[in-house]
């Protein structure tokens, strides 16, 4: 028997603002059969844009239903393209990728060998919002965090199929492609 929790109680939860007790009380419970709903309403009211959230995808960032594709989009409304391409290709990158740099950061002895490690950090083009860092060695491809499978997602844990299923496959190699032949 799961307990169902108040759209009001889960905005609080969400937003960091419910005391440790009432936290500790959800997160021990089962989950209520309609959480990612409640959850899924809760983020589209935060937003201005009209298109429906399908998934969140990380801090800021959103599988979203737009004309009959699905795309990551920002809470400024920047669209980063089909989910299935890594979003990431398409922000600002900042690399922190020598010692003055990483220093920022990690000031002193903590300060990673710049010669081994790099830092890079994630921005929205339209509003800045810082949204990944992630420290890699120094070289390392632009790692592709998640590719969730929206279509298995829905039908199979939901019960109600998306409409016009979509492949399920990673298409981040045509971003690249094309920047090798614009290139030429």
């Amino acid at each position: 028997m799961s307990i169902s929790y108040d759209k009001e109680d889960l905005k609080d939860l969400y937003a960091g603002r419910l005391p440790w007790d009432k936290i500790k009380e959800i997160m021990s419970s089962p989950k209520d059969d309609d959480r990612f709903d409640k959850y899924i309403e809760i983020l589209q009211e935060r937003v201005s844009w009209p298109e429906r959230i399908l998934m969140p995808l990380g801090m800021h960032l959103y599988i979203v239903q737009k004309d009959g594709e699905r795309i990551v989009k920002c809470d400024c409304g920047h669209e980063f393209g089909d989910w299935r391409r890594n979003w990431k290709l398409g922000a600002v990158i900042f690399v922190r990728d020598d010692a003055e740099k990483l220093e920022e950061v990690y000031p002193g002895l903590r300060c990673p060998d710049p010669q081994l490690s790099e830092i890079r950090e994630y921005y929205c083009p339209g509003c800045a919002a810082l949204l990944k860092v992630e420290s890699l060695p120094k070289g390392c491809p632009v790692v592709f965090d998640a590719l969730p499978d929206l279509d298995t997602f829905y039908r199979d844990w939901l019960g109600r199929p998306l409409p016009q299923e979509k492949d399920f496959k990673d298409m981040t190699y045509e971003v690249t492609r094309k920047w090798g032949l614009d290139s030429k």
